[in-house]
């Protein structure tokens, strides 16, 4: 009977008891994550503006390019700029469409290429690109780089915001998350959560601190230093990399650069995940490389993720049916306190409020999500994006 009654008490009060801790530190000690006011500075025109080439790795983006490349294209930059879409052996006349809407549109000079052959053993499609649009751009001498997504809007003062944030605060990389679009049912419940759960792992405020290890960027848009990114040897040093922002960014900061990440504010992404599955795929294809598919390090996060997300609910209800009052008012306190962290993402996406109690349904998602990323690597399916299967990808910048 008293071991029974030990293990009970560890059931009803100790488990509770360890999320609402976990929820107190994550409150207070993981670099206020949760708040999103972490945006780039009133800008300061520099007295020159600096020579900028766009890189945009393109690969059957027809459906959403007529909502982006304009955008790049009309970018009102004072200095020399032009743009470099590298039209990734697309299927849908990419590479056409985007040479029609330059004439259509004007704006910045636009080069559309194609990189040589499929990529490499060892090279994801969208760095190979890169490559071969970064080395077409290094004949034109920039001193800045923006790499950018083919789904990216941009607002028209967009690339000298950047420059000047790059240039007032010294960064090598200066890289804004961009807005995802929230129209479906879907992305309302998964969309805001995915920013929510990227900046935990990867604080800002810890991003942007000299001497920290943390290092992230958004892949959307990152302006980054040429000269800093032949020190970090990028893209060839994170060749591999599935998730190529958070490498780049890392590659950087072992170089010596100092990297910037905040919200965007007028900064969007196009592409639209109407349906839980479009949404799935998004997560699931780099959710196990994030875990360097370690299954011990999977285990971990499925624990993780059920401690700090399910426990508060499930202690709470099943606290009130069984008279438990210290369990039902310890997951009280967690979910409570996990749901006023939710809420300043929700505002950022003008988002209702009530979807803030709905967090732990949502993490019940990310964490089928990650299994079910776990076991399409382990049959031999890895990455799946676009035509193009990744069985080993590495999130790890090569320090060779």
């Amino acid at each position: 009977m008293g071991q029974t009654a030990r293990v009970s008490a560890i059931v009803w009060t100790v488990i509770p008891a360890v999320s609402l801790a976990a929820w107190l530190w994550l409150l207070l000690g993981q670099g206020f994550f949760w708040r999103t006011d972490v945006r780039l500075p009133p800008r300061r025109d520099p007295d020159e503006w600096p020579p900028v080439c766009v890189v945009v790795p393109a690969r059957d983006e027809a459906a959403v390019l007529p909502s982006s490349l304009p955008s790049l294209l009309a970018q009102d930059y004072p200095g020399r700029a032009e743009v470099f879409l590298v039209d990734d052996h697309s299927g849908d006349g990419t590479g056409e469409l985007a040479r029609a809407l330059a004439r259509r549109h004007g704006g910045l000079p636009l080069t559309v290429t194609t990189p040589p052959g499929e990529p490499p053993a060892g090279w994801t499609g969208k760095l190979w690109a890169v490559r071969h649009g970064i080395a077409l751009a290094r004949a034109r001498a920039p001193e800045y780089l923006l790499l950018t997504d083919a789904d990216i809007a941009h607002a028209p003062d967009s690339l000298r915001t950047l420059v000047a944030a790059a240039r007032g605060g010294g960064w090598d990389a200066v890289s804004q998350m961009a807005r995802l679009r929230v129209a479906s049912l879907w992305e309302r419940l998964v969309v805001p959560a995915f920013v929510y759960f990227f900046a935990q792992l990867y604080p800002f405020r810890w991003v942007g601190r000299p001497g920290t290890r943390t290092a992230a960027a958004a892949g959307g848009c990152v302006l980054l230093r040429a000269d800093a990114a032949e020190r970090a040897r990028v893209p060839d040093a994170i060749r591999h990399a599935v998730i190529d922002d958070v490498a780049l960014a890392r590659a950087v900061k072992c170089a010596g650069g100092r990297v910037w990440l905040g919200l965007a504010d007028r900064v969007d992404s196009v592409r639209p995940y109407p349906r839980l599955s479009d949404l799935w795929r998004m997560v699931s294809r780099s959710a196990y490389a994030q875990l360097r598919h370690n299954p011990l390090l999977l285990l971990g996060t499925v624990a993780g993720l059920a401690l700090v997300y399910l426990v508060p609910p499930a202690a709470l209800i099943a606290g009130l049916a069984a008279g438990r009052t210290t369990a039902a008012a310890l997951g009280a306190l967690a979910w409570l306190v996990m749901t006023a962290t939710y809420v300043p993402m929700l505002r950022y996406y003008r988002q209702p409020l009530w979807l803030a109690p709905l967090l732990p349904c949502t993490a019940l998602l990310y964490l089928l999500m990650t299994v079910d990323s776990a076991v399409r690597h382990h049959r031999g399916r890895g990455a799946a994006w676009k035509g193009r299967t990744y069985a080993r990808p590495d999130t790890v910048p090569d320090e060779g």
